[in-house]
């Protein structure tokens, strides 16, 4: 048989303790809290925010803390244990319509932008602290 060399190796490359030591090992147990499917729901249920949202919070110097956030996404974890599909989450002097069911954020008020509005296509409205 032929030697294939592939970067200056000799294949089939060898271990020089012997394959002995390859034998089939077990799957690796990880704590619950780390397990792939933990972390990607995590992922799944985190808010977002979506590119015209993020357009709006820049456009307003609206800068939002741990907190914010943190109270925010309570807000829509009870909005869809409602059942709610489309919610308006007021925040102190902050307005966002989300849309619950994907958990985004689709548009994002301060204030200042919230004077005379007409909310519409929204299904149900939290008060978040």
């Amino acid at each position: 048989m032929a030697e294939t060399v592939v970067n200056g190796v000799t294949l089939p490359f060898l271990p020089v303790g012997g394959v002995e030591g390859l034998k089939v090992r077990g799957p690796i147990e990880l704590p619950k809290e780390r397990s792939f499917d933990t972390i990607l729901e995590g992922e799944f249920n985190k808010l977002k925010f979506s590119k015209h949202a993020q357009q709006r919070l820049e456009s307003r110097n609206i800068e939002l803390n741990d907190a914010d956030l943190s109270s925010l996404q309570h807000a829509v974890d009870l909005a869809e244990k409602k059942g709610a599909q489309e919610s308006l989450v007021l925040l102190r002097d902050l307005a966002f319509i989300v849309n619950v069911s994907n958990k985004t954020v689709v548009t994002a008020l301060d204030g200042k932008g919230t004077d005379g509005n007409v909310f519409t296509n929204i299904d149900s409205a939290v008060i978040a602290h």
